[in-house]
């Protein structure tokens, strides 16, 4: 059943003359049902914890816009929370936790309590009966690198310089709380694969601000240790990694990451990441999530652009990054009528 759908295909190598098509953030705040159902929670954490809410999120962008895959609604921090970290969201303003200031807060972290999480679990099964047959469901977690960096800063930052000084000043107090993180993450993919997804996506979306060998050492390694755990425990289960900024390492982590696909961002050449990867590479991507926005001529020229870069190579259509807010429905609509008519303007 896994082989026929669209996605599943995709990431299985086999060509397709139109590409499966899912957006990351497609449930979210530009949708006007996301923003009436969220007003029926108490918290942004409270939502992803709320199985009837979180799954009818995860089905809304699939009924408007029939989508190729259903992506998890919930978020990359539940993990520290997990941990015994306090995390708390905050209109306007992102999420909050107890920042990790010294080598002893990482000693004071608990146990992974991945029965915390159990409603998470249980948003899985009810998406998984209530998704049309052809839908792939998608579970993930943050990697590593990207769940620490707000674990010790306590908050978002531009460049991520309070974990990277952490990791500089405490290498072996940041380097447990990386082991511990590719721990909880492996025992959190396995379980989200127990309860139905049949796609994870890692997303190490602040991989960018590292120099080669922080990448390789924080971002690059974690990612890879988790990878081969999953595929020694569930090797039908496909993964895909999308590590923002990794631009012309890009090559090395085709060759060494075993993951079935890799994202790609906005900022990358689609045209360079072919050239550079195995043919066989599946690729996702990466539509600046802009141009959607903008909508009208400027979004069929990116579409065409990305739509003849990747011709005659397993491609999975998504933007570089999450969609935005102020994104316009009409849009996502075009994009898809698009995308699905497999012709190509010159």
């Amino acid at each position: 059943m896994l082989e026929e759908k669209p996605l599943i295909s995709t990431l299985r190598g086999k060509l397709s003359e139109v590409p499966p098509i899912w957006l990351m953030r497609q449930a979210g705040r530009y949708l006007p049902e996301y923003r009436a159902l969220r007003a029926n929670a108490k918290s942004f954490l409270d939502f992803c914890y709320t199985p009837q809410l979180a799954a009818e999120v995860t089905l809304q962008p699939i009924r408007r816009f029939q989508f190729d895959a259903a992506i998890l609604f919930s978020d990359i921090l539940v993990v520290p929370d997990a941990l015994g970290q306090a995390v708390s969201f905050e209109t306007g303003s992102g999420p909050k936790l107890d920042p990790l200031q010294t080598a002893e807060d990482i000693d004071r972290l608990g146990p992974f309590n991945i029965e915390k999480l159990a409603p998470v679990f249980e948003t899985i099964d009810r998406v998984k009966t209530a998704l049309p047959a052809p839908v792939a469901l998608i579970g993930f977690c943050g990697a590593p690198w990207t769940v620490a960096s707000y674990m010790i800063a306590g908050h978002g930052t531009p460049d991520q310089s309070p974990a990277r000084l952490f990791a500089f000043q405490h290498p072996q107090a940041f380097e447990k709380l990386i082991d511990r993180l590719i721990e909880a993450s492996i025992s959190y993919l396995s379980r989200q694969i127990d309860a139905g997804v049949e796609v994870v996506q890692i997303f190490d979306s602040w991989a960018g601000v590292l120099p080669h060998q922080e990448f390789q050492k924080w971002s690059a390694g974690p990612i890879s240790r988790i990878i081969n755990a999953l595929k020694a425990q569930r090797p039908e289960i496909p993964i895909i990694a999308f590590v923002r900024g990794a631009d012309t390492q890009l090559p090395d982590l085709a060759r060494t990451l075993q993951a079935d696909a890799y994202g790609l961002d906005t900022a990358l050449d689609p045209n360079w990441a072919v050239a550079h990867t195995p043919s066989t590479t599946v690729l996702q991507g990466n539509l600046d999530p802009l141009a959607l926005v903008a909508g009208g001529e400027a979004l069929s020229k990116e579409i065409d652009a990305i739509t003849r870069a990747f011709l005659g190579r397993p491609h999975i259509f998504n933007l570089g990054h999450g969609i935005l807010q102020q994104t316009p429905i009409e849009h996502v609509e075009a994009l898809i009528a698009r995308v699905r008519r497999g012709k190509i303007s010159s």
